[in-house]
């Protein structure tokens, strides 16, 4: 593992009076002592408890989850490896050292797997489906099994993080931060830890439909860069079956009652040939794409 002191504790915050206190005591006396908490300007005493239990605090320029861990990292961590977690006190602090062992293995970035002991009520039945869906559909479009994209237990080098593509304000950072591990061939490897339920009275910050929704629509935007074919190949095959569709509903109208139905007849050879040039560019694009990981592999190799 690196020695503690070069490992900076990230903890990015917004309404955690009830745990933050307990996290950052937990992780300190597990022998860290620079404990940062990124907070989203909270109202409920969260920045005052987390400097009494002995973190730097620093109230982020804007707002999101997403911008808070940019910032900090960009900004105000110097620390060659970064663990980050939630405030909300789900997270094992003992955990911490198999975490952190990977980056001194090799490894750049590391994901908590939430699933391997997941205890009872920490996620509602609601949550483990969505999860289930975003990792399975995460696997087939990047071609990666990380098991648990969406886990805010992280361990990464600094250097790894800065050389990431971000742009999410919210809770789609763990996404993108899987998305681009996958993207760039970062050494990523997934360790199993604990998740608790969230202590009485700590509320969360996230809202299964409208973040669920969020997540999904960067998965399938990022696509566009790491699996083009996937990318306008879905689009391409709707508009190619609707087009078809169409037309076999024209084609039995006339066949069987002798009515035409011209403008739905344009509309299907449009959807077809929409669709058809689509599938095409798909498949072209991943061509160019897989030309470019095999340059970008000889130069490397040549370096």
């Amino acid at each position: 593992m690196p020695t503690p002191d070069a490992v900076c504790i990230l903890v990015p915050t917004y309404n955690e009076a009830e745990t933050i206190a307990d996290v950052v005591s937990d992780y300190r006396d597990e022998g860290f002592a620079n404990v940062l908490v990124i907070d989203g300007n909270s109202t409920d005493g969260t920045r005052e408890l987390a400097e009494d239990a002995g973190a730097h605090v620093v109230v982020q320029s804007g707002s999101g989850k997403g911008q808070a861990v940019r910032e900090a990292i960009e900004d105000h961590v110097t620390a060659e490896y970064v663990l980050m977690l939630d405030g909300d006190g789900t997270y094992e602090a003992t955990d911490a050292t198999k975490m952190l062992d990977p980056l001194t293995q090799g490894y750049d970035h590391v994901i908590g797997d939430r699933f391997a002991d997941m205890r009872p009520g920490a996620m509602t039945r609601l949550n483990k489906v969505g999860n289930r869906i975003i990792n399975r559909a995460f696997a087939f479009i990047h071609g990666q099994d990380f098991r648990d994209i969406l886990s805010g237990y992280r361990a990464f080098t600094r250097e790894s993080f800065l050389d990431m593509t971000l742009t999410s304000d919210g809770f789609g950072i763990e996404t993108e931060m899987a998305v681009e591990c996958a993207k760039r061939g970062i050494k990523t490897t997934v360790v199993p830890t604990t998740y608790y339920p969230r202590p009485d009275g700590s509320d969360t910050n996230l809202d299964p439909i409208r973040d669920g929704g969020i997540i999904f629509l960067e998965l399938y935007r990022r696509a566009k860069t790491n699996n083009p074919l996937f990318y306008f190949g879905s689009v391409g095959f709707a508009s190619t079956a609707t087009g078809v569709g169409l037309a076999l509903y024209v084609a039995y109208e006339w066949v069987v009652r002798s009515v035409s139905h011209e403008v739905i007849a344009v509309v299907s050879m449009a959807g077809i040939l929409f669709g058809v040039q689509l599938l095409m560019f798909g498949v072209l694009s991943d061509l160019i794409l897989s030309l470019h990981r095999e340059q970008m592999k000889r130069i490397e190799e040549l370096e």
